[in-house]
C-alpha cells in the first residue's frame, strides 16, 4: 500500500511547518498531489514543494488567509485548476495564543475564532463542490488536546478547537450521503518548532504521556493518512486521539 492515494488530489492549511508540513510529505508519500498551503510565507511552502518533488511527488504552493472567504475560494480554484480535482482537505491551520481571561481583549478571541473556526467552514464551503464531483473523499479537521482537558490562558483557544470536535460531527452527519467521511485527529504533546521566544504551552506541562516522550507530527500525520485511505471508509464523526495515552496518565 506504498501509494494506496496514487490519483488523489488533497489541500492541506497550514503546510509550511510542523504538523502540516508532515501532513503534506506523508499524503504525497502515499501519491496524493498536495496543496501546501500557507498565510504568508512562501519559504515555507516552497521548502515542502521541493521536498515532495524531490521524492517524486507533485506538489503547489498556495499562499492564502482561511480566515477570509475569498482568499479560501481562491486557494480552492487555484488547487482544482492545477490538478484537476480534490479528494481531501485537511484544516489544520490554527493559532494557539495564550492569554489570561483578564487580559484578553475580544479582538484576541475573535483572532482565534476566525482562523481555527471560521477558517475550517470557509475551506469546507470551498472545497465541498469539488470533493463532491470527485466522487467522494475525506475532511480530517486537526484539534487539539487542551480542548479536552482544559489549558490555563487558553479560553479562546480551547473553545475553538472543541468547536472544531462539534464542526466535525455536523459535517459527518450532512456529507455521508456524499461519500465524504469527516473525522477529527486531536494531536496530544507533539514535539514542533516554535518560535525562539515562545515558552512551553502549559498543557504540556501538566499532562504527560505513558509513553515516556513527546510526540511527533509525523505520528499525527500517519492518522490523517489513515483515515484518507481506502480502509477507513467506515470511519465517520470520530475524534481520533493521538497522544500517547496522555489521558490515561491524566
Amino acid at each position: 500500500m506504498a501509494k494506496e492515494l496514487e490519483g488523489k488530489v488533497a489541500i492541506v492549511t497550514g503546510a509550511g511547518r510542523n504538523i502540516g508540513r508532515a501532513i503534506a510529505l506523508d499524503l504525497a508519500a502515499a501519491g496524493t498531489a498536495v496543496a501546501v498551503v500557507v498565510r504568508s510565507n512562501k519559504a515555507e511552502a516552497d521548502g515542502v514543494v521541493s521536498a515532495i518533488a524531490k521524492s517524486g511527488g507533485k506538489a503547489l504552493a498556495v499562499l492564502a488567509d482561511v480566515s477570509e472567504a475569498k482568499s479560501v475560494h481562491a486557494m480552492a480554484d487555484a488547487a482544482k485548476a492545477h490538478f484537476g480535482r480534490i479528494d481531501f482537505l485537511v484544516n489544520n491551520a490554527a493559532l494557539r495564543d495564550e492569554k489570561s481571561i483578564d487580559a484578553m481583549t475580544y479582538a484576541d478571541w475573535r483572532r482565534i475564532m476566525d482562523v481555527t473556526l471560521d477558517g475550517a467552514f470557509h475551506c469546507v464551503k470551498a472545497c465541498l463542490p469539488a470533493i463532491r464531483a470527485a466522487g467522494g473523499g475525506s475532511i480530517i479537521n486537526i484539534g487539539g488536546m487542551s480542548a479536552y482537558l482544559g489549558s490555563a490562558g487558553r479560553a479562546h483557544v480551547t473553545t475553538a478547537k472543541l468547536g472544531i470536535v462539534g464542526f466535525t460531527r455536523g459535517l459527518a452527519h450532512d456529507l455521508a450521503a456524499d461519500k465524504i467521511t469527516v473525522n477529527c485527529v486531536v494531536p496530544g504533546a507533539i514535539g514542533t518548532q516554535r518560535a525562539k521566544d515562545a515558552a512551553t504551552p502549559a498543557h504540556h506541562l501538566t499532562h504527560g504521556t505513558i509513553t515516556g516522550e513527546r510526540g511527533k507530527p509525523e505520528d499525527v500525520a500517519a492518522a490523517v493518512r489513515y483515515l484518507c485511505g481506502p480502509g477507513a471508509r467506515f470511519v465517520t464523526g470520530q475524534a481520533i486521539h493521538v497522544n500517547g495515552g496522555a489521558y490515561l496518565g491524566a
